[in-house]
């Protein structure tokens, strides 16, 4: 079977996949059973707090249509047809992206938010997602040869940059022991580049959404792990998700339900929006 057939019988595999995943999503809580659902149905809209951040609800200027990408989007346009109801964003900033879920002038906030303990008093989160690291280095590199995952780097052979103050400082001893690693200052970039390209560390950990930029600018850097797994990565992850207002069970245990259930899609949707193919 040829290249091209494999393709379209893959795509063909995942979009039956995608098909019986809809035919299972979760039904719309009866009413009654949610006071939040009842009354979105009622107003015939679900109001969005929106803030653009790639990539998860990345912005597109001038398309009122579609004003904005990623998996953040899709899940709150899939919220919207599930219960039969238009979407309406509400822009949003920084300061008032949680103060106004409970304000009530939202039903949710789809501004891509980390979960932390502080917020978690505040609101509760609908998780669809995480904010993680991925390891790169120099093609060239032979130190490299053969590395495809973070667990080959754990060894006194490798030197690992990073910026000092920064979380990688306290997650790496524990993660990657036996590596060697190097702090530096920290200089307003995503990583320290210029440690792997003067050859003073062997790889250095980024944000595996900022990768595919450096990628394009510096195409003698290669990903650990490499292609779409550096871009799914779960080191050390924090959960990404959108938050409701507190004390709704039924609506956010329905909302985290559909997320489940949407979880292939959406993280293939994210990856698309970090290669700028989306």
């Amino acid at each position: 079977m040829t290249k091209r057939k494999l393709t379209a019988l893959a795509a063909a595999v995942f979009t039956v996949a995608l098909a019986q995943a809809y035919a299972q999503m979760p039904p719309v809580p009866a009413p009654g059973q949610s006071p939040r659902i009842d009354q979105i149905k009622k107003r015939g809209v679900l109001l969005v707090g929106a803030l653009g951040e790639s990539p998860w609800l990345r912005e597109n200027p001038g398309n009122d249509a579609q004003p904005f990408t990623g998996p953040a989007w899709e899940l709150a346009n899939e919220y919207a047809k599930l219960m039969g109801v238009k979407l309406k964003v509400v822009p949003v900033s920084h300061e008032t992206k949680i103060p106004i879920i409970a304000s009530g002038q939202v039903d949710m906030t789809i501004a891509p938010l980390a979960e932390t303990p502080e917020r978690d008093k505040v609101v509760d989160f609908v998780i669809y997602s995480n904010s993680a690291l991925c390891f790169f280095g120099e093609k060239s590199d032979p130190k490299l040869k053969g590395i495809t995952t973070v667990d080959q780097l754990n060894s006194p052979n490798i030197t690992i940059a990073y910026f000092t103050g920064t979380p990688p400082e306290s997650w790496l001893p524990k993660r990657l022991a036996d590596a060697k690693l190097r702090g530096v200052p920290g200089s307003g970039a995503n990583a320290p580049v210029d440690e792997i390209l003067s050859h003073r560390a062997d790889v250095a950990p980024i944000d595996k959404s900022a990768f595919p930029e450096l990628e394009k600018k510096l195409p003698q850097l290669e990903s650990i792990p490499p292609g779409d797994r550096c871009l799914a990565s779960d080191e050390m992850a924090t959960p990404v998700g959108l938050a409701i207002d507190k004390n709704q069970p039924v609506y956010e245990h329905w909302l985290q339900a559909v997320a489940k259930q949407m979880e292939p899609e959406l993280q293939a949707t994210e990856i698309k929006v970090m290669k700028g193919e989306e």
